[in-house]
């Protein structure tokens, strides 16, 4: 570089400083764009040594790169000065402008800080404007502030020069142009930071793709191929449960088509019975036991689990379904409550199923007008009152007890013998005639034989919704709802004419008759209390018919 006495700046000396503001634009990499400054400082602006000391995320200052002294290159790169001596520096000697000039004559208080230095000894000055091996230049770099000036943003790092080449202090000239030229190295070296974090962000994000699509294909198999159902539906808004994805499992099970699933919500595919069941499920973390419909019409047993998937942090969310099979655990469930509340032999409710039904029919308050065998109801107004069930009902203060029966049906009795035309819940006690004799005469095979053609010709002559149970032995009792007296005579009357005809049992024809009581169920009594009252009329009918009418041939 020229110096300012000369009358003009040689064009190659502009081309030499252009060039190397170019070099650091266009460098590919930060340590580049250091090493490019460095460069530049010793070959366009005439400087034999130069040095970029670069500001850390903790505030003081590394030598990053070094030009023009490969033994002070290697002696210093990488060494870190404190932020505090670099502070003291730069308030203290000469200001040229934005350049800091420490003199020789007041250096020597720096030769002990923590700040990496390279020494270089030579004879004392001979004029004024000598330069002096001791003498320290310093350029600090700001990063381009909010209008643009020079020295207004934030200290990005310092570059330090030495021994311009004519051995002169530098003039007005290359002073402006070091200014520049730090100017600008700045603005590189900012550029520079901002595409190595970005090219970091880009490179972070890849790998976070990377690891996206990796999970996305993870989950995918893991969906596709899981063994059980699964299932992705909508959450919220109006198409809230509509499915959009089935695994091929799912699809199995319910014998659809994928194609066919993303037209249906779960609601539309269960089971009638079994929709408030899925409705009460919740839908984040919710489980449920229900049936869903296959495409041939019949249903299967599932239980549903339920997951709630975020898209984004803020996007929508999906319901994502877990379907497991579990109609083989069901079946074997509903095999052993159908054991424990049904006759192993006949098929039909046995004892502890006929109380529980009737007992589910009465409550605890007898009709208006009906007698009671529970007088001390009155006494209920300090005690807690249960439902047929047992189970207590809670009352707030000063309620009416008796409100809690406000929406049942009592069942009632007609009065007196004859049919007034109240409809009520009959209770047939069927006790057969001469079963006893069978077991004796012929085994325990025929008298199984005849218990088991009984139940059948006691279930074909009632009507649905009516119960047919086995009490136990060779007794059976019937419970046929809304029917009056006549009605109950009646039933009894084709119930004994269906039993008397011959049964076969063990290879022979036999016979046994049957006797009836009809005994009457209403609100207030018991099940215990609504069966002795049958048994009792049982044994009455039996004992008022001739004997040769109650045996069996």
């Amino acid at each position: 570089m020229e110096t300012e006495s000369e009358p003009y700046v040689r064009l190659a000396s502009l081309r030499q400083l252009h060039q190397a503001m170019a070099d650091m634009n266009t460098a590919r990499s930060l340590a580049d764009t250091l090493q490019t400054v460095a460069d530049g400082a010793v070959h366009a602006l005439g400087f034999e040594l130069a040095c970029v000391n670069l500001v850390r995320p903790d505030g003081d200052l590394v030598v990053a790169a070094f030009a023009g002294n490969p033994a002070a290159e290697a002696l210093i790169t990488g060494r870190v000065g404190s932020r505090e001596a670099w502070d003291r520096r730069l308030s203290m000697g000469e200001r040229w402008g934005d350049l800091v000039f420490i003199p020789h004559t007041e250096g020597w208080v720096l030769d002990d800080d923590d700040v990496p230095q390279w020494y270089t000894d030579g004879p004392a000055p001979r004029f004024a404007d000598e330069w002096h091996p001791a003498d320290r230049l310093f350029a600090p770099m700001y990063a381009p502030g909010p209008h643009g000036g020079r020295s207004s943003g934030e200290l990005i790092g310092v570059l330090s020069v030495d021994r311009p080449r004519n051995g002169r202090h530098p003039g007005a000239w290359v002073r402006e142009a070091l200014q520049m030229y730090a100017f600008q190295a700045a603005i590189a070296i900012s550029n520079a930071r901002l595409r190595a974090n970005m090219q970091r962000a880009l490179v972070r994000l890849e790998r976070e793709q990377q690891a996206l699509r990796a999970s996305e294909e993870s989950f995918r198999q893991a969906f596709e191929y899981a063994p059980s159902g699964m299932a992705i539906a909508e959450m919220g808004g109006e198409q809230h449960g509509r499915i959009l994805r089935t695994n091929d499992a799912l699809c199995r099970l319910l014998g659809r088509p994928a194609s066919a699933m993303r037209r249906y919500s779960f609601s539309d595919l269960v089971h009638p019975e079994d929709i408030g069941t899925l409705l009460r499920t919740s839908a984040e973390g919710g489980r449920a036991e229900l049936r869903l419909g296959r495409r041939d019409g019949s249903y299967v047993w599932v239980s549903l689990r339920n997951s709630v998937v975020a898209d984004a942090a803020d996007g929508p969310r999906f319901l994502l379904t877990h379907v497991e099979d579990i109609e083989e655990r069901k079946r074997r469930e509903l095999q052993l409550a159908h054991r424990a509340s049904h006759d192993s032999l006949t098929g039909l409710p046995n004892s502890a199923e006929l109380r529980a039904r009737l007992s589910a029919r009465l409550c605890t308050r007898p009709p208006a007008g009906q007698p009671t065998a529970v007088d001390a109801m009155d006494a209920a107004w300090s005690h807690p009152v249960a439902d047929s069930g047992g189970h207590p009902f809670d009352f707030p203060a000063g309620a009416d007890p008796y409100d809690a029966y406000d929406h049942h049906v009592h069942a009632v009795a007609p009065e007196g013998d004859r049919d007034d035309g109240t409809k009520g819940l009959a209770v047939l006690f069927c006790d057969l005639d001469g079963f006893k004799s069978i077991n004796d005469r012929f085994g325990h095979n025929a008298g199984d034989a005849v218990l088991i053609e009984v139940a059948r010709r006691l279930s074909n002559g009632v009507r649905d919704g009516d119960t047919v149970a086995r009490l136990g032995g060779d007794e059976f009792v019937i419970l046929a709802d809304g029917l009056g007296r006549a009605d109950a005579q009646d039933l009894a009357v084709r119930l004994r004419n269906e039993i008397i005809q011959p049964i076969r049992a063990e290879g022979r024809a036999v016979r046994v008759g049957a006797s009836f009581g009809i005994g009457w169920a209403h609100c207030g009594m018991t099940a215990d209390e609504v069966l002795k009252s049958a048994d009792e009329r049982m044994y009455v009918e039996k004992r008022s018919r001739p004997k040769q009418h109650r045996r069996a041939g």
